[in-house]
């Protein structure tokens, strides 16, 4: 009884780190409009406190999460908080945009650590029978902390100013360090000749941000720009070297015979697929409440909640019917319940009643509620003990990816089908695309029933890949030999 009470006391200490750095992946877009005007910059450079949070977050992710394995996840954990910590000070008191876009970047180090090492973390602690409602649990916060972002941070904004976004942070962090410092269990270093793989940190960092910047930058500057084919050549070169690299060296950031287990691979793929869908949702719909429907900002919020209280609801619940019943049908349902509620979309009119569109929210947040748990229970469960870090980590890289692309290019996709719709209108030629999209409805909903369809084929995709994983019911593989853990 005292390791039952002792391993829920330590996920509740895991799920104040893993919140506080997955809200803050989208808390901060509902002040950019604010903070760039109070700056005086331009919208290309306010985006970067975004963008910056989300790139170096997608990029810390797999190291940090391998650096834990050899220096110990406890310890990196409450290292995380510190920076997080400090970053979201730094933040809430920057002078200017520069010093808010370094301080974004010096918070998500510290997000990386603490996401990278939660569901190691879990993973290490749980027993097998119980791994997949911890795992949903934790499932559920993160997945509802990054969707109710945007509503919180309206909230915030409203009544205490944009920086108090920042501030929340502080007192939440400090008392998150303490509580993990006195909880979590003690793991001793085993493997003390273990290098850190410099080379391949390298380029991995320069390839996936070389990648991230061209996909971000497509849309406005061409995907045949010369700057976007550079940082694809970039890209590629870089992480083709990667992988080349980590076939070679003794101790590697990423470990490629990981990969050679179906399990893990498709883990990683269908995670990517999965948020790809979801965010490429919730980005999308706030200008149809607004644009089309005409629905007021709070209006909109209070709508968008359906998604995470659907989540919150059934991912715990998912979870553990994993732990009796194996993943893989879970894992399907969920991709085809991400697929139903983006066509639900696809045939969304443009005077649609309100219960059409809860519906569809609630089908998605339930697709991604039974689909996560399972998904971190399947890949967790088929590693290898001593390199939980660097699976955990390389899975959230993954998801962290799937929300920046999909972004990224569902927005593009809508823009391009609805700009080529509106550019056709009279008088066109006198009007920016965007504007144009914005201010003829038969254009918005033709883009967007588009990239919704889009969103469709992801998903299925997803499902896909999912039906051929085995339905693994038992724990993390491989003891470590020597590996200590102890209750604090």
């Amino acid at each position: 009884m005292a390791r039952d009470r002792w391993q829920w006391t330590v996920l509740t200490v895991v799920l104040i780190g893993a919140t506080m750095s997955a809200l803050d992946v989208t808390i901060v877009n509902i002040a950019l409009p604010t903070i760039r005007i109070e700056f005086g910059t331009s919208l290309t450079l306010v985006e970067w406190v975004s963008m910056a949070y989300m790139i170096v977050l997608a990029i810390a992710l797999p190291i940090v999460g391998r650096l834990a394995d050899i220096f110990g996840r406890s310890r990196l954990y409450n290292i995380g908080f510190g920076i997080f910590v400090v970053g979201s000070a730094l933040c809430g008191v920057a002078p200017g945009i520069g010093t808010l876009i370094f301080a974004r970047a010096l918070q998500a180090v510290g997000a990386a650590l603490l996401q990278a090492n939660s569901v190691a973390l879990i993973t290490q602690v749980f027993r097998s029978r119980k791994l997949g409602h911890a795992l949903g649990a934790q499932a559920a916060v993160q997945g509802t902390a990054m969707a109710l972002g945007p509503f919180i941070g309206a909230m915030l904004i409203a009544s205490l100013g944009w920086r108090s976004i920042f501030f929340v942070n502080v007192p939440i962090g400090i008392a998150g360090a303490y509580a993990a410092h006195r909880v979590l269990p003690r793991f001793h270093r085993v493997h003390k000749d273990v290098k850190i793989d410099y080379v391949g940190i390298t380029l991995l960092t320069v390839g996936l941000m070389a990648v991230v910047l061209a996909v971000n930058q497509a849309g406005s500057l061409g995907w045949t720009s010369p700057l976007i084919v550079s940082h694809f050549l970039l890209g590629v070169v870089c992480l083709g070297a990667f992988a080349v690299t980590e076939r070679i060296v003794k101790h590697p950031t990423i470990d490629p015979s990981l990969f050679r287990r179906y399990t893990i691979a498709a883990g990683n793929i269908t995670a990517l697929l999965a948020y790809y869908t979801l965010f490429s949702v919730l980005f999308l719909l706030p200008f149809y409440f607004e644009q089309v429907l005409h629905y007021s900002a709070v209006i909109t919020g209070l709508m968008l909640t359906a998604v995470p209280f659907a989540m919150a609801v059934v991912a715990p619940l998912a979870g553990r019917k994993c732990d009796r019943f194996g993943s893989r049908k879970f894992l399907v349902s969920g991709s085809l319940m991400l697929a139903a509620g983006s066509l639900l979309l696809v045939f969304a009119p443009s005077t649609p009643r309100p219960t059409e569109l809860l519906v569809a929210m609630f089908v998605l947040g339930t697709g991604l509620g039974v689909f996560t748990p399972a998904n971190n229970r399947a890949t967790m469960a088929a590693t290898p003990r001593d390199k939980l870090g660097m699976t955990g980590g390389f899975l959230n890289m993954m998801r962290s990816l799937g929300v920046i692309l999909g972004v990224d290019i569902s927005g593009m996709v809508f823009l391009a089908v609805a700009g080529a719709h509106a550019s056709a209108h009279p008088g066109a030629a006198h009007e920016s695309r965007e504007a144009l999209v914005f201010s003829n409805k038969v254009a918005f909903m033709d883009g967007f029933h588009v990239a919704m369809l889009t969103l469709v084929g992801v998903a299925l995709l997803c499902a896909l890949f999912s039906f051929f994983r085995k339905n693994e019911t038992g724990g993390p593989t491989q003891s470590l030999p020597g590996e200590s853990l102890e209750l604090a």
